[in-house]
């Protein structure tokens, strides 16, 4: 059995991220494997509601692509007595598998779409508001207004939440709606595949039979002219007999080297709609419902600190809260007494303590080939005030500085200026990924 969960849990790590394998899988063991009453061994209660509540689909999956039958499954608290004779809590009776098999299958891919993403588990907010009033019309009537639909933002933002959530909904109003949901990366597999088969018009005419086609991560076909091409002529067929497209992205089509005019345009012809960073109060409210979700008791203030903390994307968010819920459970203390007496220490980069405004300065003036003292002076040229206005955004994000001192650092005449250097940034960052990617280059070079 040794062997068979280790195999289990490879595939496992290969579709979860490290810090959720870490977590939640890498000490679980496999109790029991007989005649499809499968028993899993954990180290505490609050695994197992988090394996049960998140992950079922995921591990009856991977059982059952490890030729494992399953039928029902089950967890159990393991913990070693005096006798070191195992002992076991079994936390509830074993949960029938037809249950959780409810991902809906395509014609034409292994994906499925997760029921977990739902319109209702969607925290909607400042961030998002727009995006999912768009995706509300696209369930309301398919294929018309918003086709297609292209959805952009950088990672951990909800873009796959909220595209598998609307095929979710639709397939809820019409269960016989035929829909692929596929990384852009298998399909850019499958089609090579067909190809080296000689079956590419097999492949092309199964997709004629959708009723909504939806690509994420499309940013990765870059430099895949025959996949763009064979995608390209898919999305017209697809377009012209009113079915839906939906597109993911991490950025704007215009900004994805390497992708040809005509797509690019067809793609944002319904408008291109964006995910931002959440705020304050939208993080706020994504953490309490989490908890919610997780049937998790968390305290107000607790909330507050975690969400005060992070602020790079809900998925960093759900993960500490989920670190800190677990710590709470194996230490037997509230979250807030876990951070009261520092033993919940956010997991963010501490790495602004020891960087000083010095090297900022230096780092980005290097980074636009520029000196220090040409970055700091009173010169108007575009690339130079650029420049200066990034360092303005940098010293505030990472090193927490007063507009004032800022002002001082970077040879500006006061705060105001600082303050509208960093809103032109901010507000450049939604919309201009070429300044996402430089400013994750500098902050790497800052750092490194």
């Amino acid at each position: 059995m040794y062997n068979v969960w280790n195999n289990v849990l490879a595939e496992i790590e290969q579709k979860v991220s490290a810090a959720n394998y870490t977590t939640w899988f890498k000490d679980t063991t496999l109790l029991q494997n007989e005649d499809g009453n499968i028993i899993i061994g954990v180290k505490n209660s609050f695994l197992v509601k988090q394996l049960r509540t998140k992950f079922l689909d995921l591990i009856i999956n991977a059982l059952k692509n490890n030729d494992i039958e399953v039928k029902n499954i089950d967890f159990e608290v393991q913990s070693a007595g005096k006798s070191k004779v195992r002992s076991r809590e079994v936390l509830s009776t074993p949960t029938p598998i037809k249950n959780h098999l409810k991902s809906h299958q395509t014609t034409t891919s292994h994906q499925t779409l997760k029921p977990e993403y739902t319109m209702e588990n969607f925290i909607v907010g400042s961030n998002n508001d727009l995006a999912v009033a768009a995706a509300k019309s696209i369930i309301d009537a398919p294929g018309t207004r918003f086709n297609p639909f292209f959805l952009y933002g950088g990672p951990g933002l909800g873009k796959t939440h909220l595209v598998q959530a609307i095929g979710n909904a639709l397939l809820s109003k019409n269960p016989d709606y035929k829909i692929l949901y596929t990384p852009i990366s298998d399909f850019y597999s499958d089609f090579i595949d067909s190809v080296r088969k000689g079956k590419g018009n097999e492949f092309h005419n199964k997709f004629q039979k959708l009723d909504c086609l939806i690509i994420d991560d499309f940013q990765f076909i870059v430099n895949k002219e025959k996949s763009q091409e064979e995608f390209f002529n898919i999305f017209n067929s697809l377009y012209q007999l009113g079915k839906q497209i939906i597109v993911t992205s991490d950025r704007l089509p215009n900004q994805i080297k390497t992708v040809d005019e005509r797509l690019s345009t067809r793609l944002a012809m319904a408008g291109a709609f964006d995910l931002q960073l959440p705020k304050f109060e939208d993080r706020c409210a994504i953490l309490r419902a989490k908890a919610e979700l997780l049937d998790a008791e968390i305290e107000d203030e607790a909330i507050e600190y975690i969400a005060e903390n992070i602020s790079t994307n809900i998925r960093d968010l759900e993960g500490e809260l989920s670190t800190i819920l677990l710590m709470s459970d194996v230490r037997h203390m509230t979250p807030l007494e876990l951070i009261r007496n520092g033993s919940a220490t956010i997991n963010r980069s501490s790495k602004h303590h020891t960087v000083s405004s010095k090297q900022v300065v230096e780092k980005v003036a290097h980074y636009y080939n520029l000196t220090p003292k040409e970055m700091c002076g009173k010169s108007r040229v575009a690339n130079i005030k650029n420049a200066r206005q990034i360092t303005m955004y940098l010293l505030s994000k990472e090193l927490s500085m007063s507009t004032t001192k800022i002002a001082a650092e970077v040879g500006v005449k006061d705060h105001t200026t600082v303050m509208h250097g960093i809103g032109k940034i901010e507000k450049d960052l939604k919309i201009n990924f070429i300044l996402r990617d430089q400013i994750e280059e500098i902050k790497e070079k800052i750092y490194g």
